[in-house]
């Protein structure tokens, strides 16, 4: 009988779901990503697991859609015997009442798990998301100034769901969680049991529909890891947030017996260093943050190709087949190619451009440039365009290469069609990746 993984995710878009993913495999438990929710036949395939994903894309989909989306995962689930059912969440949060909503996710998924109450940890630290007395900070790029984040100068503007209120509670209240207390980073920064005697308090009477765990410092997740792992063996849990939930729970979950023998020998998961891309590398840029701008103007090893976004988001054939033509000309003249869909000074989502119109016509482009021209690495940048990039390959799931820095992981893909079969994808969200992580794609080093 196959044992039941500790933890099953479930990441509401792909590049949120990889860095889970990764974050999993450092901490020396054998985790798979799988693009959608898995049959017998596939999980008996991957065999044993710590820490079984499911890569989505609720981020993008109304309540109604959400519903259909999320119905397989809790009744996987419930089938596997898993302790904690993870809803990742973006470390930013954003999300809206409309789209994306949270607070939507929770109320489907609580059905899945036996606590009464669903846990929310608030802040990333490695990645500059920090929570204080239950509002949101976040820095600006990889060790950028840290905003507040109703004032942060991208997020307080997404295109789709802009942060405008930066206390989480009042965040999710407006997405039906009306009652989320907080848990001040005060109580973790006296350890687990400071932490577990608060806990016990703020989930007194009258019973919390959710607790929100504030996170400054990456050192207070031991002890939400501690308290959560408890919890979960009480009764199974449900938990809501970025990568850091993870994280604090791979402190207090058994290791495996390879971890075991590893951790014997003295040996510790190491930092890989990544290779030298072999061949050919292509990089599709559809996020328009200002950090992706950035690594954009540093990638001096790639001929750029301009996509013409409007046109695209329109499915315009005509537009698509030329792109994809110039593209597939390039690599295979054993060029790099980075195809971008923000031209130099221009904002294209300012003219009522339909941002997911133009991630799925990225998907669309992503597919045929590779049934041209196979390929052995490639990138993606921004969340939807991710999400709708990987969804358009015939490809079943992912496991962790390197460590790209900054929420950014190298990944090997799993797929029946042996052209896809191995293929190395980092996804990588707008707001994640140091200034030269395109570059190192293509040339190696170490995060």
């Amino acid at each position: 009988m196959r044992p039941a993984p500790a933890v099953v995710y479930y990441g509401d878009d792909f590049t949120g779901a990889t860095d889970t993913l990764g974050t999993a495999a450092r901490a020396g438990l054998r985790a798979l990503l799988f693009l959608k929710t898995p049959d017998e036949a596939r999980l008996a395939r991957a065999g044993a697991l710590d820490v079984l994903g499911i890569a989505g894309a609720a981020r993008a989909m109304t309540p109604e859609e959400m519903q259909a989306e999320l119905r397989p995962v809790e009744a996987l689930f419930r089938s596997l015997g898993a302790r904690v059912l993870h809803y990742k969440t973006c470390s930013t949060f954003d999300s809206a009442p409309h789209i994306g909503s949270i607070g939507a996710a929770v109320r489907l998924l609580r059905a899945a798990v036996e606590q009464p109450w669903t846990a929310i940890v608030g802040g990333q630290p490695n990645l500059g998301r920090y929570c204080l007395f239950g509002n949101l900070f976040a820095a600006a790029g990889n060790g950028g100034e840290v905003f507040r984040i109703d004032r942060h100068p991208t997020m307080s503007r997404h295109p789709v769901t802009p942060m405008d209120e930066a206390d989480l509670r009042m965040h999710l209240a407006k997405q039906g969680l009306a009652d989320v207390r907080c848990m001040p980073f005060t109580a973790a920064s006296r350890g687990s049991d400071a932490l577990d005697t608060a806990l016990r308090q703020a989930l007194h009477s009258p019973p919390a529909d959710a607790v929100l765990f504030d996170v400054v410092d990456a050192s207070q997740l031991g002890a939400i890891g501690d308290v959560l792992w408890a919890r979960a063996q009480e009764s199974t849990l449900l938990a809501v947030g970025p990568s850091s939930v993870v994280d604090a729970l791979s402190t207090a979950m058994p290791p495996s017996r390879e971890e075991l023998q590893r951790r014997r020998n003295g040996a510790r998961v190491a930092q890989m260093s990544l290779t030298p891309a072999s061949s050919p590398v292509l990089v599709l840029a559809g996020s328009l943050s200002p950090v992706s701008a950035r690594q954009v103007a540093a990638a001096v090893s790639f001929d750029t190709v301009w996509l013409d976004a409007p046109m695209l988001a329109q499915r315009d054939d005509a537009t698509l087949t030329g792109h994809a033509d110039a593209i597939a000309g390039s690599l295979a003249r054993g060029r790099n190619v980075l195809a971008c869909t923000r031209t130099p000074g221009t904002m294209p989502s300012g003219g009522g451009l339909d941002a997911q119109a133009l991630a799925r016509a990225g998907g669309d482009l992503l597919a045929k440039v590779l049934a041209a021209t196979p390929l052995k690495r490639i990138g993606i940048a921004g969340g939807d365009t991710s999400s709708h990039a990987v969804q358009a390959l015939d490809a079943w799931g992912l496991s962790y290469i390197a460590d790209m820095g900054a929420g950014a992981s190298l990944c090997r893909v799993h797929s029946d069609d042996a052209k896809l079969d191995g293929m190395e994808i980092m996804l990588k969200g707008g707001q994640m990746g140091t200034d030269d992580v395109l570059e190192r794609l293509v040339h190696g080093g170490i995060a």
